[in-house]
């Protein structure tokens, strides 16, 4: 599966990317943009939480150590952290909003155990700041891995929880279509330090437990620590 693609590009196929153009062009997205669209701006986001990225800064210079892949991968041009801030900052977040939407309900029509935790009420706003409930504040900070927010204006903020939903939810779509017997939480470690190699997911995630950590910290050999 997935024969000569990078990982990221085999779990993004698992996101109906006809659905978030649509929404692109309902809130006019891409209205006088040249180089980076909604979708490139989608792409390193969820490359930026996949791989554990702890500031914009770092999700840049995270995609740009791949800028020889950049097309494959669906980074688009050179991005720069002003302009991935700017688009944070100033691009309509519903978009990102019903993709998300979209991408939870099509989990739970895969009937993925973790995404019923989500419950009714994932996220509630005022309107000037995020309000989490405990629990979902609890969830959010043990499942999606937000150390931070990138960025302090609300858009931002609701982009890019949007899209830690949406990474952690193309997951457990990925998890039930392919079988795959291992918890997300584990799915996720390996992606972390594969996003850029092209190792069809069937072997990626078929390999055995005790190998995780080893390959994760780069070495086979064993550690005196």
């Amino acid at each position: 599966m997935g024969k000569g693609k990078y990982v990221f590009s085999q779990l993004l196929d698992f996101l109906d990317r006809n659905h978030f153009n649509y929404l692109v062009r309902k809130y006019d997205g891409d209205k006088y943009v040249k180089n980076f669209t909604c979708y490139n701006q989608l792409v390193v986001l969820m490359y930026g939480q996949l791989s554990n990225r702890e500031s914009l800064r770092d999700v840049v210079l995270a995609t740009q150590a791949f800028a020889g892949k950049a097309y494959h991968l669906g980074f688009g041009k050179y991005t720069s952290r002003s302009t991935l801030a700017d688009a944070n900052n100033k691009r309509d977040y519903r978009i990102f909003e019903e993709f998300a939407y979209q991408v939870v309900a099509k989990a739970r029509e895969c009937r993925a155990t973790d995404i019923f935790k989500l419950g009714g009420n994932v996220y509630a706003f005022d309107s000037t700041t995020i309000e989490l409930c405990l629990d979902t504040f609890k969830w959010l900070k043990q499942h999606l891995k937000i150390k931070k927010f990138w960025s302090e204006s609300e858009n931002a903020v609701r982009i890019q929880i949007y899209t830690a939903i949406t990474a952690y939810c193309m997951m457990a779509i990925v998890q039930k279509k392919m079988r795959i017997d291992r918890p997300i939480y584990e799915m996720l470690q390996l992606v972390s330090a594969s996003l850029a190699e092209a190792t069809p997911l069937d072997v990626l995630f078929g390999k055995p437990n005790y190998n995780i950590v080893n390959e994760l910290n780069g070495s086979t050999e064993p550690t005196l620590f």
